[in-house]
């Protein structure tokens, strides 16, 4: 971080100083501002020429020329090529967020279908990174289209759905068995090579192979019929509908397409929707719409290539990308991505025929959702102009934060925070707060004042590191006085000013639409019945209910799931479900003297005592 003192030299003068050593090489360039705060990243293929730019203001636009009057120096990187620059600066944007940079916003990891490493494998959903030697099919575009596909692939292929964990402890099948979802390879109904032969058959749907299948179990059918096994028969029956079911929900289907993402971009006063669809092996995967941050003379082409560039750092690359616009310096995408994959990558515009036809489509959903967008953000810039008003605020709020607490006669007791702005809830700005052992049970005030404590505390950090601090504009508490006096204390302590507080209590019998405001320095108050800014704030203060009941039950759940024998070292699947079976439960277990513990099939005396030591020395 500078100081106005330390700065000497400014803007075009401080970039002339640069330009003078600077190398004639490909390359990625950081424009810094006096708060150390990264204003813009950029790419070269000769980092002299390109920053040569920067020192005639005049020629450049009125928003370039804001960057360049705050520029107080600048960082550079040379590369080998122009591709690998592309790929660096891409990277630098994510991971930054430059102000003046276009920038995609929306940055959650996709769902994939996992076929997981194991003798007995698993296909499930997975989100993240990939792991050890599993198989991996997707991206899917949301969490249902998966759960969809899931769900045919158990009824097609009775693939377990069961955890490793209760996979080794069964010894009879369950439900999914009787109802045809499994065929219970966890007590051997069939055998190691027959199960493998299902997976297998999953695998190679998920790889677009289901007529082939299609075709396989109509043969079974007919040939189980003929034999008058009627009962096998209807099953192969259900399994090719299950198949069928799900190609009949892919509407979007084009042929001739294998592995493809499509990016179609649409503009409507200044403001930008991407819409992405996935198809992987000739299966539509769904698609997602984006809103990616940009000023509003930005040109589509120059939008669609750093979108691309950005959108590709984390996530699989297609062979074809499929457009429907030109694409800034698209042979140096191409090329970067190549590098990215190792394998060819092509972008293209179709110019007719079925992809012609499926950019069109998409286009019309882009529009349509740009055009909700646009309506979502008026309305709610008007609530939040309101908001300012009714709260008594000198500018418009743009970032609220909202705080619940959550527990079960003082257990597991969690503080959660939401966030809303004008583009609706930043659920990766969402915060969970596991209370400390000094807060007593039950204590709401002493939660509220630690949540809130650590919260501040965070945020005076990031300043004296001279990061950039996120602070709401408006906090609002779900409670009465007493919460709110314990966030002013907290604030108070600490030396937090210009936040607006108002804690929201629930009015009598708690009813919705009775509830009662309370803000420093003024008498509590109402708002009249139907008022949107009251449905708003309602909608606020539930969000912030629901997150905090959710990570409060997923806190309990995993505290009561535990079983004290996972923590006991050199104990397996096979030995604790020996364990369990013999003596009954965990608890059992753990009083069992080391006689008793010995009797049981696999545990030897050392282990017998391991286990009695593990649990005695917990005791102690």
């Amino acid at each position: 971080m500078f100081t106005n003192e330390t700065v000497k030299k400014k803007g075009h003068e401080v970039i002339l100083e640069f330009v003078k050593t600077l190398p004639g090489m490909p390359g990625v360039y950081r424009m810094i501002s006096v708060s150390g705060d990264i204003l813009y990243v950029g790419k070269a293929k000769n980092l002299k020429k390109r920053v040569t730019n920067y020192t005639q203001p005049q020629k450049n636009s009125g928003r370039i020329q804001r960057m360049i009057a705050q520029t107080v120096t600048m960082e550079f990187t040379t590369t080998h090529t122009e591709a690998e620059a592309l790929l660096l600066e891409a990277n630098l944007i994510k991971k930054l967020k430059p102000r003046y940079n276009i920038l995609l916003r929306d940055d959650k990891s996709f769902p994939y279908i996992q076929i997981t490493d194991h003798d007995y494998p698993q296909v499930t959903k997975h989100r993240g990174a990939k792991e050890g030697k599993s198989e991996y099919f997707g991206p899917f575009a949301s969490g249902y289209a998966v759960n969809e596909t899931l769900a045919v692939l158990q009824r097609a292929f009775m693939l377990r759905n069961c955890s490793d964990n209760i996979f080794a402890l069964r010894t009879r099948p369950c439900l999914q068995f009787h109802i045809r979802r499994c065929t219970a390879p966890c007590v051997q109904r069939v055998t190691h090579q027959q199960y493998l032969e299902q997976v297998d058959l999953a695998r190679q749907f998920l790889k677009g192979k289901s007529r082939a299948i299609q075709e396989d179990f109509a043969e079974k059918m007919q040939q189980a019929s003929a034999e008058m096994d009627y009962e096998s028969a209807a099953g192969y029956r259900d399994r090719i509908r299950a198949l069928t079911q799900i190609q009949q929900h892919q509407v979007v289907n084009v042929e001739g397409i294998g592995d493809a993402d499509l990016h179609v971009l649409q503009q409507d006063h200044g403001q930008s929707c991407i819409q992405v669809f996935f198809f992987r092996a000739g299966q539509n995967y769904g698609n997602r719409s984006y809103f990616p941050r940009h000023e509003k003379d930005e040109l589509p082409e120059d939008i669609l290539s750093a979108f691309i560039a950005q959108f590709y750092t984390t996530r699989p690359v297609p062979e074809e990308i499929i457009v429907n616009h030109a694409v800034v310096a698209q042979d140096i995408i191409e090329e970067a991505l190549r590098i990215k994959t190792g394998h060819k990558v092509g972008i293209f515009i179709p110019q007719r025929g079925p992809k012609r036809e499926l950019v069109l489509m998409a286009e019309k959903n882009a529009r349509e959702a740009l055009a909700r967008r646009m309506a979502t953000e008026s309305s709610a810039e008007q609530i939040f102009e309101k908001l300012g008003d009714i709260f008594g605020m000198e500018d418009t709020p743009e970032r609220i934060e909202i705080y619940d607490n959550s527990h079960i006669s003082g257990t597991h007791a969690l503080g959660a925070m939401v966030v809303a702005t004008t583009e609706g809830f930043q659920k990766n700005s969402y915060r969970k707060f596991n209370m400390k052992e000094q807060v007593a049970p039950g204590d709401d005030y002493g939660m509220m004042r630690e949540t809130l404590s650590r919260r501040f505390k965070a945020l005076l950090k990031d300043e004296a590191d001279g990061n950039t601090a996120n602070w709401p504009d408006l906090m609002l508490i779900d409670g009465g006085q007493g919460q709110l006096s314990a966030v002013l204390q907290v604030m108070q302590e600490l030396g937090v000013n210009g936040v607006t507080v108002v804690a929201i209590a629930k009015g009598p019998d708690r009813n919705a639409g009775r509830e009662r405001f309370f803000m420093p320095g003024r008498e509590p108050f109402d708002m009249e019945q139907g008022d949107p800014v009251l449905y708003y704030l309602q909608r606020l203060r539930d969000e912030a209910h629901r997150f905090a009941i959710t990570s409060h039950r997923a806190r309990r759940s995993r505290a009561i799931s535990q079983n004290p024998l996972d923590e006991v070292p050199g104990i397996g699947g096979k030995r604790k479900k020996a364990l369990l079976l013999h003596f009954g439960s965990a608890k059992a277990v753990a009083e069992a003297g080391v006689a008793d513990l010995q009797k049981v099939a696999g545990i030897s005396k050392a282990v017998a005592e391991a286990i009695y030591g593990f649990f005695h020395e917990k005791e102690d």
